[in-house]
């Protein structure tokens, strides 16, 4: 028994050499194609990563340009001066130019409200519009600011829908209670405007609930009374 088991051992086929460097060969081969892949997916990562820390060393430069440049055209707007702050004063760029070359920096996404405010003031009302739209901050008083000035704008060209659309963002926006009401009293009067006075009752009511320390709470009141006296008539 023990003999035949020996035998049996021996018998056994054994894998001719050449069938070996074959796949010595094609694993060698499999080596060598993933260690292309793995060093050109490396090459990529560091390509993506030094391409991001020089833009953002790009961009940090930009925007120390345009801080500077942005200074005298923001003196203007505080001086009421809106077309030199818009279009410049011939020696200084304007917020229009600032908004326009540098509006991917901090400054330049700045230069929109301003541009976007005194189009508003200037009554021009679809540019006004157009650069507030374009400005985008984590600020929780400037983006619903920038929000409440679209709603005013809207109002202007007597587009209530949109106004309301945007008083109610502007409302929304990390709410607070040194703004707030205002920009839910505004809400409300365009909600009055828009032939929703279920709306606007319901909004004075936030304004009173919520905000009941605020000077609009007064008017809310006042003006809720009156409209829930209008509907029960």
């Amino acid at each position: 028994m023990a003999k035949k088991h020996t035998e049996a051992v021996v018998t056994q086929p054994v894998e001719k050499s050449e069938a070996l460097a074959d796949k010595l060969l094609t694993g060698e081969a499999f080596s060598q194609r993933n260690r292309n892949i793995l060093l050109g997916v490396l090459a990529a990562v560091v390509l993506v990563v030094g391409g991001l820390v020089g833009f953002n060393y790009y961009k940090g430069i930009k925007d120390q340009e345009a801080q500077s440049v942005l200074f005298p055209a923001v003196y203007h707007f505080e001086s009421d001066s809106l077309n030199k702050a818009l279009k410049g004063d011939g020696a200084n760029e304007g917020l229009v130019d600032v908004a326009d070359q540098y509006g991917m920096t901090k400054a330049g996404n700045l230069a929109k409200f301003y541009a976007g405010t005194a189009y508003l003031k200037q009554g021009k009302f679809d540019e006004a519009i157009e650069y507030l739209k374009d400005f985008e901050s984590s600020d929780f008083l400037v983006q619903a600011r920038a929000y409440a000035l679209l709603g005013d704008a809207y109002m202007e060209k007597n587009q209530l829908g949109e106004a309301v659309n945007y008083y109610e963002k502007a409302a929304d926006y990390k709410p607070n209670e040194y703004f707030t009401p205002s920009y839910l009293m505004k809400l409300a009067l365009a909600q009055e405007l828009n032939k929703d006075n279920g709306a606007a009752i319901q909004t004075y009511e936030k304004v009173i609930k919520n905000y009941p320390a605020s000077a609009e709470a007064i008017n809310a009141k006042k003006y809720k009374s009156k409209l829930e006296g209008s509907a029960g008539q």
